[in-house]
């Protein structure tokens, strides 16, 4: 997986009465980015479906940094990832495509899910090993300046 995750183009159905991108859309945006990533670790759509595993938001934080308006591009990118036993934190960034700007951020707090139960589970080995793997070919890439949710996972010392 890139961390650029995706792009898209700012429709006018996205944009409000001050034209630019609706807040709505902001989180529209970094969602569907973060299914991408979700999937290249096993946890996403397509695992909800087969495994009957997936994460569920339990915290989120957005920060809109400037706005983007219609027909402008963003690029959405990983900035953060970590977890520790049940629980993903990350935080997705949106850039201005052209202007390379920072528009805004996206923190998370997902909790790992069993959907045949509907509680909160253990990460697989498989999904921990993507994970990791992930985190360590692009640590040096991470920003984990003004982290919001830094002190909620348990990690085991």
């Amino acid at each position: 997986m890139n961390l650029n995750l995706k792009t898209e183009k700012v429709i006018k159905e996205w944009t409000d009465y001050n034209g630019h991108l609706n807040v709505a859309f902001y989180i529209h945006i970094f969602d569907i980015a973060a299914d991408i990533m979700l999937d290249s670790f096993n946890m996403g759509g397509i695992s909800a479906k087969k495994d009957k595993k997936t994460t569920f938001v339990a915290e989120m934080h957005t920060i809109y940094n400037q706005e983007v308006r219609l027909e402008e591009e963003v690029e959405t990118k990983v900035t953060f990832i970590d977890h520790d036993k049940k629980r993903i934190h990350y935080r997705l960034s949106m850039f201005h495509k052209k202007k390379k700007y920072l528009a805004a951020t996206n923190e998370v707090l997902s909790l790992y899910v069993d959907l045949s139960k509907r509680k909160v589970i253990e990460f697989d080995s498989d999904r921990i090993i993507l994970m990791d793997n992930f985190i360590k070919k692009n640590l040096s890439e991470f920003n984990t300046d003004k982290l919001f949710f830094s002190n909620k996972l348990k990690k085991s010392l």
